[in-house]
């Protein structure tokens, strides 16, 4: 399952990646049958309305948020499906070092409409998907969610967060050519010969 990211061009920095365990489904521990082809799965959209979908998002990075804030990892790791809580809060404290070191802000996610690139989708392995970025200043927080569905409930799976620009950066100007001096010939004309005084 690949990654994608809105913005062409965008040169993004990957802060996290934390896709752990697998879900699999009686028919992807079935062999196919020698005699058949196997059939190739699609995702399917998520019966999710919009309401909900902001929530998941923005408790997700609100959570991750507070934990880097704090350096406690604790209610991350309890809010997630039980192959996200394999890990310990000190391997999460550990995973998100860089984030938590360079101070990033998600605060935001809070007040801002998030720009969805994938909407929510149902993936072969019933993980419920979901890729944005919320715009904002100065950089553009981007990220790819996963859930797994826990007694009725989604549950944090997967999170992957990076930060890119707001806007698209021109390219630099290329340098000017260095100046070259003209001479017209009226400049280097010879001067006129003094006239003799009378």
């Amino acid at each position: 399952m690949g990654l994608r990211w809105l913005g062409a061009g965008l040169a993004l920095l990957v802060v996290a990646l934390l896709i752990f365990g697998a879900v699999t489904t009686s028919a992807q521990q079935t062999p196919p049958q020698s005699h058949q082809a196997p059939q190739q799965q699609a995702a399917k959209p998520a019966n999710i309305d919009r309401n909900g979908v902001l929530m998941l998002i923005r408790s997700t990075l609100l959570a991750l948020d507070h934990a880097n804030k704090t350096g406690n990892y604790t209610v991350l790791r309890d809010l997630g499906a039980p192959a996200f809580q394999v890990n310990t809060a000190a391997k999460l404290a550990e995973i998100f070092a860089k984030q938590r070191g360079e101070k990033l802000d998600l605060s935001g996610v809070a007040v801002i409409d998030p720009q969805l690139s994938l909407l929510p989708q149902i993936e072969p392995n019933g993980l419920l998907h979901i890729a944005g970025f919320f715009p904002s200043v100065p950089s553009q927080v981007n990220f790819e969610l996963l859930f797994a569905p826990v007694e009725g409930q989604w549950r944090v799976f997967g999170v992957s967060l990076s930060v890119g620009q707001s806007a698209p950066v021109a390219p630099s100007a290329p340098e000017p050519p260095p100046a070259k001096a003209v001479v017209s010939q009226k400049q280097i004309a010879a001067p006129k010969p003094a006239v003799p005084a009378k």
